[in-house]
This record gives C-alpha cells, sequence and structure tokens, in this order.
C-alpha cells in the first residue's frame, strides 16, 4: 500500500510541477503570497516556475532513489509545510485560484494540506 500510495504521490507532484511550467501558470501565481516575492529577489512568475521545477525533482526522486526514499519523503513533508503560508495567504487575502473562488473552499484546502504532509512522511516510511 505505501509503494503504490508513493507513486501516486510521485504522480501527482510531477504533474502538478509540469503544470506550473505550462497550462495553470497564472493560477499558481494567485497562490503566490506577496510578500514571498518581497523575501526574495523572485517575481512571481520565477517562483511560480522554481516551486514546479522543485516539484517535478521531487516526484521523479520519490520513484527513481528508492534508497533515498526516507530523505525524500522528509524533504517533500517539509516542503508542504514550506509552502503552507501561501494557501493560507490565499485564504485570508481572498485570492481565486483553482476554482477556490469562496472563503469556504479556500478553508477547505488548508486542512489537506497536512494529509499531503503526512502521506509524504508515510508513503516513504518502512
Amino acid at each position: 500500500m505505501r509503494t503504490v500510495l508513493r507513486w501516486m504521490l510521485a504522480g501527482a507532484m510531477v504533474f502538478a510541477g509540469v503544470t506550473h511550467l505550462t497550462v495553470a501558470r497564472k493560477e499558481f501565481q494567485a497562490q503566490v503570497p506577496p510578500w514571498a516575492a518581497e523575501l526574495t529577489p523572485l517575481d512571481e512568475d520565477a517562483i511560480v516556475v522554481a516551486s514546479g521545477v522543485v516539484e517535478i525533482m521531487l516526484g521523479t526522486a520519490l520513484v527513481a532513489l528508492p534508497k533515498e526514499r526516507r530523505r525524500v519523503g522528509a524533504i517533500l513533508a517539509a516542503f508542504f509545510i514550506a509552502i503552507f503560508p501561501g494557501n493560507i495567504s490565499q485564504y485570508v487575502e481572498k485570492r481565486d485560484g483553482f476554482g477556490l473562488d469562496t472563503d469556504t473552499k479556500r478553508l477547505v484546502r488548508l486542512f489537506f494540506q497536512p494529509v499531503l504532509v503526512a502521506w509524504a512522511w508515510w508513503s516513504t516510511r518502512r
């Protein structure tokens, strides 16, 4: 079961990363908090591109580096935690994106992030 869930997560990460770079680039920009561009030398688009590349790398590493799966899982869990403030910002600032066009939808999404953290951690442990 862990292997199946790990492969599913890997596929989801690669898919999300590719969409960061292509068809959903504008949607992902809506999730970049305004303060993120102030804290880095990157603009919103560069942040989206960079996070997409990271997602592709992490998704690929989940299956391509089986001996490193625990480390990759920990890094992926940390990545999900690191991007959580962007999700909070999207809720607080009422920014639409990916059909999250109501406070209720944006709030429900916040509860999914801990599921991703747990999924990354659990699926990479023995």
